[in-house]
């Protein structure tokens, strides 16, 4: 087996994050209201002041997974995992979902399959499927290929919005595992493994993103005011999600020797060639949903979710994010 000569990193997969982080900046000063992972839309309901709570996303490149494969009964549920977990990580409920399907030429077999597995997605996240878009456009996909978006709304009432205001130093980060690497980084991961691996491991690859509503509804239920912050773990790995729900002059803390990062990453990793700072910057490496917590509410938290893992601390500091092995 031929060694790769050079490291392979994220950019050089084709995907230029400091280009789409640009774009996010020059979009927050336009309209200075985005910048959460859901956003949200002040509305008075019988007097009583609630948020209308909306998130918006797609599968990504998992797709060519999916294709190769010929398997497309669970990309539907990435394609809402995606989108709840956004939103709960505000406290939402969900309430309703909406899907937009684009291919070339419509397979009915195909098309039942995605739709089967969206609205099994639907009924994890508990929300209804209230309607779509499908889109025939023949000349503009490759044949057999297809895209994928959702749209996801919920409710929050007022004061039971997390924001991560209250999150202070002494606070405790716990996690909940990832069922793999989810919908994110795989424009990294098919390069490092190359056609054949993908076929040999593309069943596992396709396993889809683990739905955090009913743990978040438990953790809420348990501690109450406990949960300071909640962040899902996408594209920019730890770093570039859980900073995101922190006032500034914080900074969270990952313990490594707290967790075992699963065997997939390592592999993806070791045949890539791939840098750590690439792994932790691209990959949720085993962590799905990162909640900070009250440090007297994690007995609890613990045994209202029993897979709830500590995982590292906040404390003061210039710098954001930190990793650790002690």
């Amino acid at each position: 087996m031929a060694t790769r000569k050079k490291p392979l990193t994220y950019a050089r997969s084709g995907v230029r994050v400091d280009m789409a982080d640009a774009l996010v900046e020059y979009i927050k000063k336009r309209a200075p209201g985005i910048g959460g992972f859901s956003g949200l839309f002040p509305v008075k309901v019988g007097g009583e002041r609630v948020h209308l709570v909306a998130s918006t996303d797609g599968v990504g490149t998992k797709l060519k997974l999916a294709f190769i494969l010929g398997k497309h009964d669970t990309v539907g549920i990435d394609l809402v995992a995606m989108c709840v977990n956004d939103l709960v990580t505000c406290g939402a409920t969900p309430l309703f979902f909406l899907d937009y399907y684009a291919t070339g030429k419509l397979e009915l077999a195909v098309s039942k399959k995605i739709v089967d597995g969206i609205l099994e997605g639907c009924r994890q996240g508990r929300m209804a499927l209230l309607g779509g878009e499908t889109a025939e456009m023949p000349g503009f996909y490759t044949a057999g290929e297809y895209d994928l978006a959702g749209f996801a709304v919920g409710l929050v009432r007022e004061e039971d919005i997390i924001d991560g205001s209250t999150a202070r130093a002494g606070d405790v980060i716990c996690a909940l595992p990832s069922s793999g690497v989810h919908s994110n980084g795989f424009s990294l991961v098919r390069k490092a493994l190359g056609p054949a691996e993908l076929r040999k491991r593309g069943r596992e690859l396709l396993t889809p993103t683990r739905i955090y509503v009913d743990d978040v509804e438990k953790l809420r239920h348990a501690v109450g005011d406990g949960v300071k912050a909640l962040a899902h773990i996408t594209g920019e790995g730890l770093e570039g999600n859980v900073p995101r729900v922190l006032p500034k002059g914080l900074r969270a803390v990952f313990e490594t020797r707290r967790w075992e990062v699963p065997a997939i990453f390592r592999h993806i990793q070791a045949r890539g060639r791939v840098p750590d700072a690439d792994m932790w910057k691209t990959f949720n490496m085993g962590l799905g949903l990162v909640a900070v917590l009250d440090s007297g509410t994690v007995s609890r938290a613990r045994s209202a979710c029993r897979d709830l893992v500590v995982v590292g601390h906040i404390e003061k500091g210039r710098t954001p994010f930190a990793l650790r092995e002690g």
